[in-house]
């Protein structure tokens, strides 16, 4: 008799046929029939310690890969477990699939095990979240998951998978290739000629990049859209926003701009609703989104300051701006716009702690650049807070992940992993602060089984200093309250979870612990004690 195929082998079926080769998981009751199905698809499944890291590990890999990202967990707790990282990804605009197990279909309401409105509490976070309704669904469900998770602004998707469904049987899927591919929107060509007149003929222009176009491949297209227009392209993902320590002085050439191309780039907190004083008065805008309502929400904010507007998906407006582009802006403004945003303050060439035992941030960082440099494709990695901005501002490299837009901390190490999986033979090198290793700290179990290294430099202020340091400024000395921590020895966690690690103390020793952390070839944790100071705000 021949076998049946079930809802979960036409799943996995899919999963190969969309190119997924790797799926960041937890195990638990919900999913079991479709982590056998994947034994006999050939998919690698990374078998973590928590589900919210296997969402931010398929962030990582999304962002380096530019495919969707694969998370699978179990139903309930689980998922509920899941679905906060989804909020990460969707603000750095990540193509991300949660796959979560779900009560059967045929218990709905009755009181089945681990029952919860699953959809409903994924859907604010996501482009779409739906349950599905049967086995014979869950292949173009899936196809259909990831179209959307890649089409137009990318951004995480949600499938809820009943184990009846998973169980039941299912005819074999029809799909094709194509099924999973997002439909394009090409920028309309005579747009694109008005929108490079008005840009040429601005006397301080500038075309400001979401989050979409941050990956190399996207930081090669608005290099080449500069090189073809003589206008600065700059690209924003930070939650700092104007006051992005990775941009310099950037802020200041910001706010003399008279047209601002937003090409993919929200009109949103972190250029201060294009109000004074961070945008002049003055400054006119344009805008290419793959997404209506965000024409819609630049209109409400800048009203008449609105020049024109167009829907288009990235890769096509970067292509047809480029070639509708003719370099007449001012070199002298592009020059300038450049140095601001490559300056740094002269004094942290001497930077140095105050305590003999700790670091200056400068420090423990810029020495870094040396491994970073050592390969092309290395992979920097920044978690948020103090240190997290310290080191945007210090570090550069062909491929960079941070907390995005969201502001949200903890994602560092589970970047880390999945950085490694996606980049099997780069450098990578992720800073955090000692608050954010204790997050995923037990990853570094994951890693260590799965022969993941990385080198994780976590700066130990023994604090949340972000928070300290808002507390400071806004409340003064004598109101300091659930700051503190302890100066834990996450090398010695680390070495707990079978990784390597060193304590660090004195600037010189930095880069040498570093480059005996990369020999290891194991998860590396420097910890590195440092001075707990306010995030750089550069200005010239």
């Amino acid at each position: 008799m021949a076998a049946k195929h079930r809802g979960a082998d036409a799943l996995a079926a899919s999963l190969a046929q969309a190119g997924v080769d790797t799926v960041f998981t937890l195990s638990g009751n919900h999913v079991m029939a479709l982590f056998d199905a994947m034994l006999d698809s050939g998919t690698r499944l990374i078998h973590v310690r928590h589900e919210g890291a296997a969402v931010h590990m398929a962030d990582a890999w999304a962002r380096l890969t530019g495919r969707a990202g694969v998370a699978l967990v179990t139903g309930g707790p689980g998922h509920a477990n899941a679905v906060g990282a989804l909020y990460t990804a969707a603000m750095a605009e990540s193509p991300v699939v949660l796959i979560s197990g779900h009560a059967p279909n045929h218990e709905l309401g009755m009181g089945a095990f681990q029952e919860m409105r699953q959809a409903d509490i994924a859907a604010p976070l996501t482009k779409a979240a739906w349950v599905c309704k049967g086995a014979d669904s869950l292949a173009r469900d899936f196809a259909t998951a990831v179209r959307l998770a890649r089409a137009g602004r990318p951004g995480p998707v949600h499938l809820s998978v009943p184990t009846d469904c998973l169980e039941a049987e299912a005819e074999p899927s029809r799909l094709r290739r194509a099924d999973y591919e997002p439909a394009t929107m090409p920028l309309d060509v005579a747009k694109a000629n008005e929108i490079a007149m008005r840009l040429q003929r601005a006397t301080k222009p500038l075309i400001l990049a979401g989050p979409t176009a941050l990956t190399r491949a996207g930081r090669s297209r608005m290099a080449a859209l500069e090189a073809a227009s003589g206008i600065p392209v700059v690209g924003m993902e930070s939650p700092r926003g104007v006051n992005d320590p990775a941009l310099g002085a950037f802020a200041q050439m910001l706010a003399q701009a008279d047209c601002v191309l937003l090409l993919g780039k929200r009109l949103d907190f972190t250029l201060r609703f294009g109000k004074p004083p961070a945008m002049a008065r003055f400054c006119e805008f344009m805008q290419i989104d793959p997404d209506a309502m965000e024409l819609e929400r630049t209109r409400r904010a800048a009203g008449n300051r609105v020049l024109t507007q167009a829907i288009a998906t990235l890769d096509s407006a970067f292509h047809v701006l480029g070639r509708a582009m003719e370099s007449a802006a001012s070199r002298e403004w592009q020059d300038q716009v450049r140095e601001s945003i490559d300056y740094r303050p002269p004094a942290w060439a001497r930077a140095k702690a105050n305590d003999p035992e700790r670091l200056h941030p400068v420090q423990a960082l810029r020495p870094l650049q040396a491994l970073l440099d050592a390969h092309p494709e290395s992979v920097f990695v920044s978690d948020g807070g103090e240190i997290g901005q310290w080191a945007q501002a210090c570090l550069r490299a062909p491929h960079r992940i941070i907390n995005g837009v969201a502001g949200s901390i903890g994602a560092g190490l589970p970047f880390a992993l999945g950085a490694r999986v996606a980049m099997p033979e780069s450098p990578i090198v992720a800073v955090m602060g000692d608050g954010t290793f204790g997050f995923h700290a037990a990853e570094i179990d994951t890693a260590a089984r799965y022969g993941l290294a990385f080198v994780c430099v976590v700066g130990n202020d023994a604090r949340w200093n972000a928070e300290y340091q808002i507390q400071l400024r806004d409340y003064g000395p004598g109101r300091l309250v659930g700051c503190e921590l302890r100066p834990t020895r996450y090398d010695e966690v680390a070495r707990g979870f079978g990784g390597y690690g060193e304590r660090v103390t004195d600037p010189e020793e930095l880069l040498p612990a570093a480059r005996r952390a990369i020999e290891s070839r194991a998860p590396a944790c420097l910890n590195v004690m440092i001075e707990g100071l306010a995030a750089p705000n550069i200005r010239r």
